[in-house]
């Protein structure tokens, strides 16, 4: 394992819930990492969150280590879940809070349920 394979490893396993994204949690720097780090936020998910941009290691290095080619890329204890597209579906289907719940991941179920009455009635 290289020295980038191994920090990302050690990082996805140490911690509950991450998110590898392009900019921070607080401020996101790209549409999609936006969607992302807004649905978590929204929901109260307590989260790390990697900032690629500032490590471009990182940045590549995640990509090979998923064996996916986007970022960002959200990990719930140790596995990859999926990116953005992934993810905002299964937000709106509630596979999300199902992972959420199989993991024991705390969360604001009122709020993901309001997630998902908006985009139903839009």
């Amino acid at each position: 394992m290289t020295d980038v394979n191994s920090r990302i490893d050690e990082t996805v396993k140490d911690n509950t819930v991450v998110l590898f994204m392009k900019g921070t949690k607080d401020m996101p720097q790209c549409g999609f990492s936006s969607r992302v780090a807004g649905v978590l936020n929204y929901i109260g998910v307590e989260y790390t969150d990697v900032n690629v941009l500032a490590d471009d290691e990182i940045r590549q290095g995640i990509k090979e280590y998923s064996e996916w080619p986007t970022i960002p890329q959200l990990y719930i204890k140790g596995e990859f879940v999926g990116g953005c597209d992934i993810i905002t579906e299964m937000t709106l289907s509630g596979e999300l809070d199902t992972v959420f719940d199989s993991n024991e991941v705390v969360y604001n179920k009122e709020a993901a349920d309001k997630i998902r009455e908006a985009n139903n009635n839009g």
